[in-house]
């Protein structure tokens, strides 16, 4: 969210940016896991389960979007929304007349003169502005320890998340849309099934645990994920474990900002590097808007200032 906020931003402005983006699915937490079950496909919003919307500005920039997202009406106690049919379906729809490669990771960097050399397994990409919104701590071990900013990561912290995606029968329990709790295991249950645009054939969960039970299971297989989250699910909605018809697991390493940096971005001396993303502000999606926008909006002044 934060790359792409940046990258249409500077795309408005007139400029070329080039998105690289090392997931085979745009959006990053922003994400949807599509399967086939049954002989029906199927989506879970295995990251980010919703966004609100309190800026004025980020609603004028969602108004264009508007066949990408949806209201989830799920009793909460300010409106909600998802991308439609997917969560990815929003990113998806910012990427649009963006230069962005995909599968692509950066391996390592280094200044060169004037430019930035970021190397791939694809080849060498050089970049006279480079502007980094992945999680802070990949941010800061792709600078290396030497670089002056990284002190500034320091302080940012983020949490696991480990999740589960399960499918049951339609005739399955549907006890509520979503469910939270501080005590349990897995601290948010989601009826992904229910939010718009979704299929409705069976019965999708997606249960996430909290950051302590996450951190302490991050290193184990999927498989064995499963077989220690999915009993809880199925507890907790009232069905049995073997109704299931579809379960994996997904491990998030930095999942959720708890401690954030406080100011929107980043930038060194010279202003050829920019850092941002949802950890400079807090764990919402509009706040990896916001500092997005932010970034744009600097390295757009620092340009037209040069």
């Amino acid at each position: 969210m934060a790359g792409l906020a940046c990258a249409g931003q500077l795309a408005a402005a007139g400029h070329r940016p080039l998105v690289l983006d090392k997931g085979r699915g745009i959006g990053g937490r922003m994400a949807t896991r599509r399967v086939e079950i049954a002989g029906q496909a199927c989506g879970f919003d295995h990251g980010a389960q919703y966004f609100t919307i309190r800026d004025p500005e980020f609603r004028m920039a969602l108004s264009p979007l508007a066949d990408a997202i949806a209201p989830w009406d799920d009793g909460g106690s300010e409106p909600r929304f998802v991308g439609r049919p997917g969560m990815s379906s929003l990113p998806k729809a910012m990427a649009e007349g963006i230069d962005l490669r995909q599968g692509v990771e950066v391996l390592a960097l280094r200044r060169d003169g004037s430019a930035w050399l970021l190397e791939t397994k694809g080849g060498l990409v050089m970049a006279r502005h480079l502007v980094m919104t992945m999680p802070a701590p990949q941010a800061a071990r792709l600078l290396g320890r030497d670089h002056p900013l990284v002190p500034r990561l320091d302080c940012v912290r983020m949490a696991p998340c480990l999740t589960l995606m399960a499918a049951f029968p339609g005739a399955a329990p549907r006890p509520f849309l979503h469910h939270s709790s501080g005590t349990d295991p897995l601290a948010w249950i989601a009826q992904d099934s229910s939010k718009p645009g979704r299929h409705a054939g069976l019965t999708c969960w997606v249960a996430q645990a909290d950051p302590d039970w996450s951190a302490g299971h991050l290193e184990e297989a999927p498989d064995s994920l499963v077989r220690l989250m999915l009993p809880l699910l199925a507890k907790t909605i009232g069905a049995e474990p073997e109704m299931a018809l579809h379960a994996s697991a997904h491990r998030w390493r930095y999942a959720r900002v708890t401690t954030p940096l406080g100011t929107p971005c980043l930038a060194d001396e010279d202003g050829t590097l920019w850092l941002g993303g949802d950890w400079c502000l807090g764990a919402r999606v509009e706040a990896a808007w916001q500092s997005g926008t932010a970034l744009a909006k600097a390295l757009t002044r620092h340009l037209h200032a040069g």
